[in-house]
């Protein structure tokens, strides 16, 4: 006997249900076995990264896998906004889509459309043969494939600020998604996210949003901008990295056990 099978609520529907913002994790390292441990780890969504990570189809349908089931919602993110890449990602199960590198209210549509089946959109027709419908075990799939999609778009220009208004009021968007290490490279201050400029251009962004009843998400490693950005109006946070978590984690390790006794110092009984 077949069995039943329906798709997830979607991100969508989590932020309008959870009553508090949503916190979550980068996951890069392309490992599933990674992915599942972090999904596992109590926080309300993963990112799973191709655009920075060595993430192609076959690696990321393993990770869609491997969290399965787990009570945390993935999110993927591909490296650009192609409309055939966003159609294999859909067609993997991938129900929440973050595009980076959205400038323009026309990107933003495009980035709608690409998602959606027509005449909403220009998603080709293949669920028959992908794992988003079961194969066709999921009941009128084609018609309410839309219902479980989610499309974020990432600002992280000057040019996608300056348009921000634009973009927040194209129809179909789930939220936009603020990358402050990228906005500060374009603001001309590299590496310094914490620069006056660049909290003062998030914040804006999270405001015109959250006017425009648009949630509005951020990547913040540190708490303290963290917090800040949660009080300024984000619902989702990105606030850690598997690889940054294990990259300090072994430094750390390397740093109790390998560092060299004060000077002036024996060595210990029994070393």
């Amino acid at each position: 006997m077949q069995v039943p099978v329906s798709p997830d609520a979607g991100f969508s529907a989590a932020l309008a249900s959870a009553g508090r913002p949503l916190a979550g994790m980068w996951v890069c390292s392309g490992s599933p076995l990674i992915a599942e441990l972090c999904a596992g780890s109590g926080l309300d969504w993963l990112l799973i990264d191709a655009e920075h990570s060595p993430n192609g189809l076959e690696s990321l349908l393993a990770q869609l896998q491997a969290v399965h089931g787990y009570p945390v919602l993935p999110v993927l993110r591909p490296p650009v906004l192609d409309p055939v890449l966003i159609k294999q990602y859909l067609d993997l199960g991938a129900q929440t889509l973050l595009i980076p590198m959205v400038d323009t209210a026309e990107l933003a549509e495009l980035a709608v459309r690409s998602a959606h089946y027509p005449p909403r959109g220009i998603r080709g027709v293949g669920s028959a043969l992908a794992r988003a419908s079961r194969w066709n075990r999921v009941d009128g799939y084609l018609e309410r494939a839309g219902e479980g999609i989610s499309v974020i778009v990432q600002i992280e220009s000057r040019d996608a600020v300056a348009n921000i208004d634009k973009i927040v009021a194209v129809p179909g968007l789930a939220g936009i998604f603020l990358g402050p290490s990228d906005l500060a490279a374009s603001m001309g201050v590299i590496g310094q996210q914490d620069h006056p400029d660049v909290i003062a251009a998030v914040e804006h962004c999270i405001a015109v949003a959250v006017a425009h009843g648009v949630p509005a998400g951020v990547n913040a490693f540190a708490e303290p901008l963290a917090r800040r950005y949660l009080t300024a109006g984000a619902s989702f946070v990105l606030v850690g990295a598997d690889v940054a978590l294990l990259a300090r984690g072994s430094e750390a390790l390397a740093q109790r056990y390998t560092a060299q006794p004060d000077e002036g110092t024996g060595p210990r009984a029994g070393y």
